[in-house]
């Protein structure tokens, strides 16, 4: 953008603020942006309100969006984009903040008297590339607050998914449910170890009854978290090896060097003998005649 008509459309700004400012929160009101109930009609005029402001400022004093005078403005709509994105506004919402701008500049330029059609053109697109650059940066900062929230979702969708269980003292029992990956197995491979610490467990039965398939590097997720757990002195145990996977194991020539069982309850007693426990069966008393 020239110096010229960086100064204009600060004049602009400066001089038409109320009404820029008017028409602009009734264009993004028009859009929707208070019927989600995100965002209170207060909250969105002190944000139109303060940009506005900070803008008149940074054209005061710069040419392009790139300078330094434009940090505070920056600043801002990384806080605003960083802010919708947490609270779940669609990317449209979010840039529709800075891109409903533009018509609200232009009918200001528009009502301008005293400027030529020279003028008025470049100063138009002065405003296109000013707004255009600060919108783009807008979805830039979207775009990474959101990648961070979905990062951060997964992380505590996967330590909620792999819960450690104790069902008896020094057996802990850990139900795996969806694909191992390299992420989730770190996940599960703390926890278990970490449980196993706090317990002072002897015996970890790892059920994956709830995994749909073992493939050779699923195996090798569980092989890395049972030789963990032995480094802390807990033995292992397989669960819920149903015949499908059985006969994928065999065909991949996977060797799990560790005690696997059918069922959960299978693994639950050879646990139980381990550590010296078993389970019997108490006949109920008989009720002697009245």
């Amino acid at each position: 953008m020239a110096q010229a008509e960086t100064l204009v459309i600060a004049r602009l700004v400066s001089e038409h603020e109320r009404e820029i400012q008017a028409d602009w929160l009734r264009q993004l009101k028009d859009s929707g942006a208070l019927q989600t109930g995100r965002i209170t009609e207060s909250e969105l005029q002190t944000q139109a309100k303060n940009f506005l402001n900070l803008l008149r400022s940074a054209l005061e004093k710069g040419d392009t969006t790139d300078h330094a005078a434009y940090g505070p403005v920056r600043a801002m709509l990384a806080e605003v984009s960083h802010a919708r994105a947490v609270q779940g506004f669609s990317p449209i919402e979010t840039a529709t903040f800075v891109f409903s701008l533009k018509r609200s500049l232009f009918d200001a330029l528009n009502r301008e008297r005293q400027l030529s059609p020279v003028e008025i053109a470049k100063t138009t697109w002065a405003i296109t590339v000013m707004l255009d650059d600060l919108g783009l940066y807008t979805m830039e900062v979207y775009g990474k607050a959101r990648e961070e929230v979905i990062s951060r979702q997964q992380t505590e969708i996967s330590e909620l998914s792999t819960p450690v269980v104790k069902l008896w003292d020094g057996i802990l029992a850990l139900p795996l449910i969806g694909t191992l990956d390299s992420a989730r197995t770190q996940v599960v491979m703390e926890n278990l170890l970490q449980t196993i610490v706090n317990e002072g467990a002897e015996i970890a039965i790892i059920d994956i009854t709830g995994v749909p398939t073992v493939d050779t590097l699923t195996a090798q997720h569980l092989l890395k978290t049972v030789a963990a757990a032995r480094l802390m002195g807990a033995d292992c145990v397989i669960s819920g090896i149903r015949p499908q996977i059985a006969q994928i194991i065999v065909h991949l020539g996977i060797e799990l060097n560790v005690i696997s069982k059918a069922t959960l309850a299978d693994a639950f007693a050879v646990a139980l003998r381990r550590v010296g426990k078993t389970v019997t069966t108490i006949k109920s008393a008989s009720v002697a005649p009245a």
